[in-house]
């Protein structure tokens, strides 16, 4: 079973740069996707997939216009759906999916950025603490998967500047404890694990030719429940599927639904 996530940046905007050429490319039996900027009537009109793709279509708009965002493609049809974390603001800003299969969880996640200005890293924060609670909850009942951007940089190797940024958001030490946390609960870095040396980055900049030069970071993660780590056998990232500041993240899993 092959697991990809994906921050596009825009449904429209990825609609127009051969989006569905590419994703026939990638195979991915679950597809999550981050900051879709689409409402409930443009994903119903402009979201649904090709015909004989075998997909099935779940989303969960922000209730502002254009922002933020998730959905999930799926070859499987899911046993049940839910879209609430229980924060208020997280939940208005359609940031979370759970799909619940007959042995697995999964989770699309767009986590909060902070902002540059670091004004939103209580918020991140707190979303953080209380994802790692529900986490708790939902492992006892089967094993989970998280797929998204979680807008945070582990450490000094998920970046290309980690001196620079040290104190930035996506980097401080606060925001990384909190992935830290939300790992110990029984997650395992799907890319990370087998791949321990590795420096590649998911996330560019715009701005400076950035991705040009690979000065990126590392902010979306393949996020495995640890019952499930036997199963694993490749995490990758796809630097060459374009359309997006962010590239493609996955996962290999001999897994059934």
């Amino acid at each position: 079973m092959r697991l990809v996530s994906w921050n596009i940046n825009g449904w429209r905007n990825i609609l127009r740069r051969s989006f569905w050429e590419q994703v026939a490319k990638m195979g991915a039996d679950i597809l999550a996707l981050q900051e879709i900027k689409a409402g409930r009537e443009v994903m119903a009109e402009l979201g649904q997939p090709p015909a004989g793709s075998g997909y099935h279509l779940y989303f969960h708009s922000a209730q502002r216009p254009g922002y933020s965002g998730v959905a999930v493609f799926s070859r499987r049809e899911p046993e049940k759906v839910e879209q609430r974390l229980g924060h208020e603001r997280f939940d208005r800003e359609g940031r979370l999916l759970k799909l619940d299969f007959a042995n697995f969880s999964f989770l699309a996640l767009y986590m909060p950025n902070g902002q540059r200005d670091q004004r939103d890293i209580p918020y991140k924060l707190a979303v953080y603490q209380l994802l790692t609670e529900k986490i708790k909850i939902w492992r006892q009942e089967k094993p989970v998967i998280l797929a998204g951007d979680f807008n945070v940089a582990r450490a000094a190797i998920d970046l290309a500047r980690p001196q620079q940024n040290r104190h930035n958001t996506m980097f401080t030490p606060e925001e990384r404890k909190a992935l830290a946390a939300l790992l110990r609960v029984g997650l395992v870095d799907t890319f990370r694990y087998l791949h321990p040396g590795r420096q590649q980055f998911s996330w560019w900049p715009y701005w400076r030719h950035c991705r040009e030069r690979n000065l990126g970071w590392r902010i979306d993660y393949l996020l495995l429940d640890r019952r499930l780590q036997s199963q694993l056998k490749k995490a990758f990232i796809w630097p060459q599927y374009l359309g997006s500041d962010h590239c493609p993240v996955g996962v290999e899993l001999e897994l059934g639904t």
